[in-house]
């Protein structure tokens, strides 16, 4: 008898589900398949035989690229080795959902798979009641599982890496080739619109950007004067034209026109002058683009052609996974198929037609320099696509043979072997990579350095606050000394300013004196024993006391001033 267990792979672990009842379940398929909505059904037939949770989000991720890939990894392979009866009197059958899989556990284990029929609803009542099946796992924690690793996997699938974006380029030769487009267009109009007022302009100027910086210059023609030759002199970079243009502007045959159309026309042009800057600006960027991205293939047939290659064939990626024969072509599909159709002769170029080599090749050698062409081509998009450290060393070893190729089929001079000019390129290229890594490798120590400079700054930067605040209050006890202290002095002044003031009694104010000098020393006394004192609580009551003699011996002394004065003006 033949005992079926079920594999199921969930973003939680795996899970191993014996199934009661084989035979029955496959005869009666269309049972199997409303049990299945049923969990007390469903229940029934099927129960849970080991459950092997993952330990991180990590391990999940290598175990689900294993078995996407059709690979068994080492946590399958124990737990099945684990938990599957191999060894018995009843032969294991084991279902799985992918084919791939199967194959790849049928040969490490040598058991019989299933994957088809019963197994595949088996599968779908799994995946709808897992959590169910499964103890100590809830729906909500089973749906975040699933969530996080399906971004997890998303991401790990594109390996996305924003320097070696291709898409970059395809979008940037499109634009280029549309602003080709729409600056030929919208030049034609410039010249349609000011050849009415000046259309000798036409035949002295070709190009369609000198043209619009022109008629944005010129303006009105008849306001050109022999001022205005050298700011023409500039923008046409030839005295001769620019003489030409001004005598043309004397005797034009154009029609006169109004400011507010003039004013349009130089708007305009002044449009179509911005999209042929930014046109440069765009060309200069797919140029940087390349030389990250696709350097040996830019070197080899430049970036304009190598770019429009890569767009043509969706990436980078898909170009280094076509032959020769299909890069020979590219781009000239429309002639293949109409040749083959019409039983002709088949295009010998597509896009690399663009580049150099052809247009300098004979008539008769055409077709064989873009076969060699196509050839070195594919190398270098290869070297490109699956190189860790992009350099141009390959490419320009390449087109080194294509040179010494076509000086070959004009002159005859053999060229050197591949595997020669091959050697001498690999050996540039690890030197150049070494380099690239060191710069890397430095680069990297300097950033380190910088933030372990940064980490020690900081709790410095805070010791540096608390000795700040700790010098702060060691600073407000002295404050206080040299108050009290001014006190004192002050305590003195009055009483050598009271007696003064009473010529008429000496006796009471000799007693005053007295008592004024002892509270002075009093006062002294604590500030000395507050010096030496290292609490800060008694300083602020002495202080409070302090102020509290200040306040009467400021009082006492003007008592008896004020009796006399009475008595004084009893007697006159």
């Amino acid at each position: 008898m033949v005992v079926l267990h079920v594999l199921f792979e969930h973003a939680a672990g795996y899970a191993l589900f014996a199934v009661k009842e084989v035979e029955e379940i496959g005869m009666l398929l269309p049972q199997v398949e409303e049990s299945v909505l049923s969990l007390a059904k469903f229940n029934s037939m099927v129960s849970l035989a080991a459950f092997f949770p993952f330990k991180s989000a990590q391990a999940a991720l290598e175990n689900m690229n294993a078995i996407s890939e059709g690979v068994v990894h080492a946590d399958l392979k124990l737990f099945l080795e684990t938990n599957l009866p191999l060894s018995g009197k009843k032969k294991p059958s084991l279902g799985v959902s992918d084919a791939k899989i199967g194959a790849a556990l049928q040969e490490e284990f040598n058991i019989s798979i299933q994957t088809g029929g019963v197994v595949a609803e088996i599968t779908r009542g799994v995946r709808l009641h897992f959590h169910s099946l499964v103890k100590g796992l809830t729906a909500l924690a089973a749906s975040k599982a699933q969530l996080g690793l399906g971004h997890s996997y998303s991401r790990a699938k594109v390996k996305f890496n924003v320097n070696r974006a291709d898409n970059m380029i395809i979008q940037s030769i499109a634009l280029l080739d549309q602003l080709d487009k729409d600056i030929n267009t919208f030049s034609m109009r410039v010249r349609e619109w000011y050849g009415y007022h000046f259309p000798e302009l036409i035949k002295i100027v070709s190009d369609n950007s000198m043209y619009c910086r022109l008629a944005q210059l010129i303006g009105n023609r008849k306001e050109l004067s022999e001022e205005s030759l050298e700011s023409l002199e500039e923008v046409v970079m030839d005295s001769a034209k620019a003489q030409a243009i001004l005598e043309a502007s004397r005797s034009s045959m154009g029609m006169d026109i109004s400011p507010i159309d003039l004013i349009n026309i130089e708007r305009f042009s002044n449009r179509v002058v911005s999209l042929a800057a930014y046109r440069l600006e765009l060309q200069e960027y797919l140029r940087s683009k390349m030389s990250q991205v696709a350097p040996n293939l830019a070197a080899l047939i430049g970036e304009v052609v190598g770019a429009r290659l890569i767009s043509h064939a969706g990436s980078l990626t898909n170009l280094a996974k076509y032959p020769a024969s299909t890069v020979q072509i590219l781009g000239a599909e429309k002639a293949l198929f109409r040749a083959l159709k019409t039983r002709g002769n088949t295009p010998k170029y597509g896009l690399i037609f663009h580049s150099t080599f052809i247009g300098r090749a004979a008539a008769k050698n055409k077709g064989r320099i873009s076969r060699y062409l196509a050839n070195k081509c594919t190398i270098a998009s290869r070297i490109d696509c699956f190189s860790e450290v992009p350099t141009s060393v390959f490419g320009d070893k390449l087109r080194e043979q294509v040179e010494e190729r076509l000086s070959f089929y004009e002159t005859g001079d053999v060229p050197r072997k591949n595997v020669d000019v091959m050697k001498e390129a690999v050996k540039e290229a690890t030197d150049v990579a070494t380099e690239i890594k060191r710069k890397m490798d430095k680069k990297e120590k300097k950033r380190k350095k910088r933030e372990k400079k940064l980490q020690e700054l900081e709790p410095n930067g805070d010791a540096n606050g608390e000795a700040e605040v700790e010098n702060g209050e060691a600073e407000t006890p002295v404050v206080k000394k040299k108050k009290k202290k001014q006190a004192a002095e002050e305590m003195e002044v009055q009483a050598e300013e009271t007696p003064a003031a009473e010529n008429g009694s000496e006796e009471p104010s000799a007693k005053k004196k007295k008592k004024r000098k002892a509270e002075a020393e009093e006062v002294e006394e604590a500030a000395v024993t507050d010096n030496g004192a290292e609490e800060p609580d008694p300083p602020a009551k002495k202080k409070k006391k302090q102020k509290t003699e200040t306040v009467d011996a400021e009082e006492t002394p003007e008592t008896p001033v004020s009796e006399k004065k009475k008595k004084k003006k009893k007697k006159e």
